[in-house]
């Protein structure tokens, strides 16, 4: 099973490009993010052309959540259903062939000590309170999406310059690696450990050709997926071309079966006594 993530930056704008996609990658599972588009305006008649099912958390202009895939889904939710009003789509889950699927696009925070900022740091505690809640430890589970946190300094390209700002800061980082205290795993650093390798690149100030971006977006996985992962990679070339996201897909391939142990100190650790609830 393939299963990948793409920040679109548009659907409608960028619908050839993502049936393209689909068409020569052919993943069985695609989360997407910022869709900038109500569900009635989802293109679903040409994704089901394409041979995908599609669930759907739209937003007029703004965020919008999706998944993609082969199989039917099952269990769909949307939001982070905490009772919380919040007008933001940024969360979309399905069970799809027995594995629990979470689409989520972070929000961006703007600005150290704004009112966003604080809003993202308060989303991601909330995210994680979902997660442990919805996720039982006996249940695979991948998280995938734009999450707006490069992890530590290997994921900008410039870390002293970079240091403590929007998407590098510290409380964005911490709580990043509250989700990995769930038990998650960062997939792509199972497989690649070198600096440099992004996700995100603006498009001004040739920053893309220059590879002047950042590794924003990210597949954590639960612990019983970690010896079936048999490989993790970003699609960089689908960030050139004709009308391109800002993103670039990652992706990762599941076997069938366990074919090695499951890395070992991968996953993050929740401090003191407590155990994660998703394994």
């Amino acid at each position: 099973m393939k299963i990948a993530s793409w920040n679109i930056n548009s659907i409608r704008a960028r619908q050839e490009r993502l049936l393209e996609y689909l068409a020569s990658r052919a993943p069985d599972v695609l989360c997407l993010q910022e869709l900038k588009c109500v569900d009635d305006s989802f293109p679903g008649e040409a994704l089901g052309q394409a041979g995908y099912h599609f669930v759907s958390h739209g937003q007029k202009t703004y965020n919008g959540v999706a998944i993609l895939s082969k199989l039917p889904q099952q269990e769909a939710t949307r939001g982070l259903q905490d009772g919380v009003e919040d007008p933001q789509s940024r969360v979309i889950a399905a069970t799809i062939g027995g594995l629990r699927v979470v689409s989520i696009y972070a929000p961006n925070g703007q600005a150290p000590g704004t009112e966003a900022y604080a809003y993202k740091l308060e989303w991601f505690r909330r995210l994680r309170a979902w997660l442990r809640a919805q996720a039982r430890p006996e249940q695979p589970i991948i998280v995938c999406g734009d999450f707006n946190v490069a992890p530590d300094d290997r994921d900008l390209h410039d870390p002293a310059g970079q240091a403590g700002q929007i998407m590098a800061s510290d409380p964005e980082r911490a709580g990043f690696q509250e989700l990995l205290g769930l038990g998650l795993t960062d997939a792509f650093r199972l497989f690649h450990h070198e600096p440099g390798r992004y996700t995100w690149w603006d498009y001004r100030q040739l920053a893309f050709p220059k590879n002047v971006g950042m590794r924003i977006d990210h597949l954590l996985v639960s612990a019983t997926l970690l010896g079936r992962i048999a490989a993790c990679d970003i699609d960089r070339d689908m960030r050139k071309g004709k009308k391109p996201s800002d993103h670039a897909p990652v992706w990762l391939e599941l076997a069938d079966q366990a074919a090695k142990p499951a890395p070992e100190g991968q996953a993050g650790e929740i401090p003191g006594p407590e155990k994660p609830l998703v394994p």
